[in-house]
């Protein structure tokens, strides 16, 4: 038996903006656009996951239960740049804490990403696998 995370899935009170963030900071590519449930749904693969946008307002303003979602870069600095180039404001510069640099950033609706870049050289050689 094989098991995945397949993806997130976020309320969207601005679907074309929220598609519009992720394909310009982290290069989403559009995988399904379609109506389901009444409602405009549309599938982002960034990486090898994905986020599901659903084009209808949040229903919990804010994230709820849900702190924040993680993308692994292998280029902090440069995501960061972009990130500042369109405006969007950190909450503090990056952390570097040696195996891990991480910023927090927000995105529309009020969800919040930890974006993260790994120094597997620096993990316990059992865990390195985690962040391919």
């Amino acid at each position: 038996m094989h098991h995945h995370l397949h993806h997130v899935h976020i309320f969207a009170s601005d679907v074309q903006e929220t598609i519009r963030f992720y394909q310009e900071i982290f290069d989403g590519k559009v995988v399904l656009d379609t109506e389901m449930a009444g409602a405009r749904n549309v599938f982002i693969r960034i990486g090898s996951g994905r986020l599901h946008l659903y084009d209808q307002p949040p229903k919990n303003p804010g994230r709820g239960s849900i702190h924040h979602f993680g993308i692994q870069t292998d280029d902090i600095a440069g995501v960061v740049e972009r990130l500042k180039l369109k405006g969007v404001p950190l909450r503090k510069e990056v952390a570097d804490l040696g195996v891990w640099k991480y910023v927090m950033a927000p995105a529309p609706d009020d969800v919040l990403i930890e974006l993260f870049e790994v120094r597997k050289d620096k993990l316990p050689v059992e865990y390195q696998s985690y962040f391919d």
